[in-house]
Order: C-alpha cells, then structure tokens, then sequence
C-alpha cells in the first residue's frame, strides 16, 4: 500500500494513498475502536446535508470562491448517491463530542473537492476541510443537527410501519368481533370479551404511541446550527447565521426551525431523552401485546389455545413436531433491549456539563439502534404473525361456558356474597354455575339464560333490564 503524509496540531501520519478521509479520521478510527461498526448511514447522510448548505450559504455571502462551493457540493451530492461510505470509518461511540465524525465529513468532502479541482488528495491549500468545508460550523452545531435530521428520517419510517400494524390489528379486531371468549385479570378468570375487542384495544394503545411520537417530532425540528461552538455563533458570519436553516430545509425537504436560543440548545439535549423515552413506551407496550399473544396461543393442547400464531420455524431441535412463538418472542427482546437504550440516552443527556454535552455520539448510537430495531420488529411483527393469526372459535366457547366468571353477571339480583359462594361450589366441585343456580332454586331457566349470556356481557349495563 502506498501513502501519503498528512499533519494535523498533533504531528505527522501516514495516511493511504487512496483514501479520501486523512490524518484526522485515522487518529479517530486508531482511538475509538469500540463497537466495531460504521456510522448509521442515515446519520452520513445528514451530516453531509449540514456541509452541503453550508457551502451553499456560504458562498451566497460571499465568503466561500464559486468554484470551491460548487466542488464540495458535487462531492457532498457524490456522497447522498452512495459514494465513498468506505471511507468513512469513524466509530459510532468517541470520545470529543463527534468531532472526528465530523472531520471524517470535513476530509472526504475536502479530498474529493480537490479531486473535482484537478489536484491530488491531501494538498489542502486547494480546499480545506477546517477552512472550507467546516466554514461557519463546529462539531458542536453540526453533529446535534445532523442527529436530529437524522432522528426525524428515521422515525418517520417507524410511523409508518406502526400505522401498518394498527391497520392489521383493525382487520384482526373486525374477524374476531364475535368471537367470544373469557377475559382474564391478574391471570384468573374475569368476565367475558370479544377476542375482536382485544385486537381493537392494541391498536388503540399503539395509535397512542404514534401520537406521542409525531408530537415530539415537532422538539427535533429546532436546531442549533449556526451557534457553532457554545451557542454563541462565534465565527460564523450574522448573515450565514440567518440563511442557513432556509437552505438546510431545501436540502433535507424537512421542514426546520432555529432555536431561540443557541445556547440552550447547544448545553441541552432534553429532545433526545424525551423522543427515546417515547420511543421505550412504543417498545413496551408491544412487548405486553407480544406477551399476550404467547399467553393466548400457549399449548397448543395444554394450556389456553385461544389462538393460533403463524408457524415459522421448527422449535425444538429435539422435541419433534415443536413450534414457539418466536416473533412475539423476538418483539419482547427488541422491547428490553430499547429499554437499556432508553436508560443509556438519559444518563448521557444528563451528563451533559456547563456549555456542552459531549455524549452526543452514545446518544445517536443509541436512539437511532432502537428506531431501526423498531422499526424492523414491527415489521416482521406484522409479515410473519399478526396477518396470520386465526381463532379457535370452539376453545373460546368451551372456556366460557366452564368459566365461574359469568357469576359476575347475576350479582346485581343475588348479591356478591350468594354470588360468591356458588362461585366456589363451582370451583370446587367442576358443577357448571348454571347448573347450581337450577339445583339450588335460586334463579329460573328464563332468568339464567337471560342473565348469563355472554354476548350481552361484553358491553355495558345490568343483564335484564
């Protein structure tokens, strides 16, 4: 391999010759070998958005040569194509507050802008990536707006596979609104419900969730971009400072906001815990809906059968004949492992110090793992077990009928106590609650099929009247 000397404040280093990062992003990826991963692409893409309106803004008040600006955009376009992402190969977690992921943009762009200009890779006095393509900016505007571009993009996906499953809940809860079955508190037997009303009370609980999300969305879209350093906008010019969201906003098409106030946006990353913590509720309250499902479908001879989930693979590789619910399964462990995300975002947003927060990097790591993980849960979610989820009508019925729960019904007219005792006798004997109510002459056939009656204790009102 051949390469090329580059230096920085800190001394020389060789640098591939080919590579379009330099001695910046290679002191980054030597330091912060972490997870072992590349930068979210998303992420890439937005940080090299940031750079993109910058040059733009920079050369509308004439502070950055044409023929520098239009270098550097070509090169950022290059890159929103689908070029040169090898070499960006800076560690998701760091240390400095993502500075060498934003000079690992700075380098790439700046090497393939003198490319476009016909010089050589490394010879920075053709274009710099401190002096031209980080013109007006610091990592501490750029990096927090690309976080939270990048943030928007990809819960807009999540939405939109959360409004798929409410619309598959929806259709569940219409084929099974008149299959009745036994509704079930602390796991015991409660009163009977539709297994319709159930699938309908999921999609309920996740159209909330995606009203808490969107809502939020509205907080990522005030940046801090201008207030370089600490918020202050030192170094960048009054007019860049007022210009650049409007050309941000036509390059991402999203629509962006600048914040009031630079510095507190610049100390305070509050959005972040607030959407990751939108985010776990999303993850939990699925990972009850998944635990449901298990709980429904468990036997499938032995245990409540409600429910068939779809077969997707053999479950035992010694118990033939063997299938688990592995996505419901696969939905719970999504559901933990956002939820050690979720702890993970608000200890770094708390230890956030006087006029920066430097753990932006874990933070982005995080948040962005647990939208993509979501977003990919909810989607195999809906594909591989929810459309596919049939009801054993019999087994409803069966467990209704055999139930001592339907005793809730004749409470009004025989009081809790003498409800409660033939409740026991029930239980106690496997005598039918029917059957001693007749015995017992406590209520006539007419009344007993009037009161008892399932599809009438599945909404409100006392039986009979």
């Amino acid at each position: 391999m051949e390469f090329r000397i580059e230096s920085d404040s800190i001394g020389e280093k060789r640098v591939p010759k080919d590579a379009y990062y330099g001695v910046q992003t290679l002191r980054g990826a030597n330091n912060f070998n972490i997870t072992g991963l590349k930068l979210n692409v998303e992420f890439i893409k937005s940080i090299i958005q940031v750079k993109k309106a910058a040059a733009i803004t920079n050369e509308e008040i004439g502070l950055l040569k044409k023929d520098i600006s239009e270098a550097i955009i070509t090169a950022c376009n290059e890159i929103l194509e689908g070029s040169f992402y090898d070499d960006f190969i800076i560690d998701p977690i760091q240390g400095g507050a993502g500075t060498s992921m934003n000079m690992n943009a700075n380098e790439v762009i700046a090497n393939r802008s003198i490319e476009i200009l016909g010089g050589e890779k490394g010879n920075y006095d053709i274009v710099n990536p401190n002096d031209h393509v980080n013109m007006g900016q610091s990592t501490n505007d750029v990096i927090p707006t690309a976080g939270k571009i990048t943030a928007l993009k990809l819960m807009s996906k999540v939405i939109k596979k959360l409004n798929e499953l409410c619309d598959a809940f929806d259709k569940k809860g219409e084929e099974f609104k008149d299959v009745i079955k036994m509704g079930r508190t602390q796991l015991q037997d409660a009163v009977p419900i539709t297994l319709g009303q159930e699938f309908k009370a999921y999609s309920s609980v996740i159209r909330r969730d995606i009203n808490r999300i969107q809502k939020l969305e509205e907080e990522l879209k005030i940046l801090n971009i201008g207030g370089t350093a600490i918020g202050t906008g030192i170094n960048a010019d009054t007019k860049y400072i007022k210009r650049i969201i409007p050309n941000l906003c036509k390059v991402t098409g999203i629509e962006l906001y600048q914040a009031e106030n630079l510095i507190d946006a610049t100390q305070n990353l509050d959005s972040f815990s607030a959407i990751s913590g939108a985010i776990k509720t999303c993850a939990v309250n699925l990972s009850k809906i998944a635990n449901d499902l298990r709980l429904m479908s468990s036997g499938p001879r032995t245990g409540i059968g409600e429910i068939n989930l779809p077969a997707m693979q053999n479950g035992s590789s010694i118990m033939p004949g063997k299938v688990n619910p592995v996505i419901p399964e696969v939905i719970n462990q999504i559901a933990f492992n956002i939820v050690g995300n979720d702890v993970t975002v608000n200890m770094a947003v708390e230890a956030g110090q006087l006029e920066l927060n430097a753990f932006e990097p874990v933070i982005f790591y995080n948040i962005f793992q647990a939208v993509e993980m979501l977003t990919n849960g909810v989607d195999t979610f809906i594909t591989n077990c929810i459309s596919g989820i049939t009801a054993n009508r019999e087994r409803c019925s069966e467990l209704v009928n055999n139930s001592v729960g339907i005793v809730t019904a004749i409470c009004p007219y025989i009081g809790y106590r003498s409800a409660a005792r033939i409740a026991k006798k029930a239980i106690k004997t496997g005598e039918p609650v029917k059957s001693i109510l007749l015995s017992e002459g406590i209520l006539k056939e007419a009344q007993i099929n009037d009161l008892i009656n399932p599809l009438q204790m599945i909404k409100p009102g006392i039986m009979g009247r």
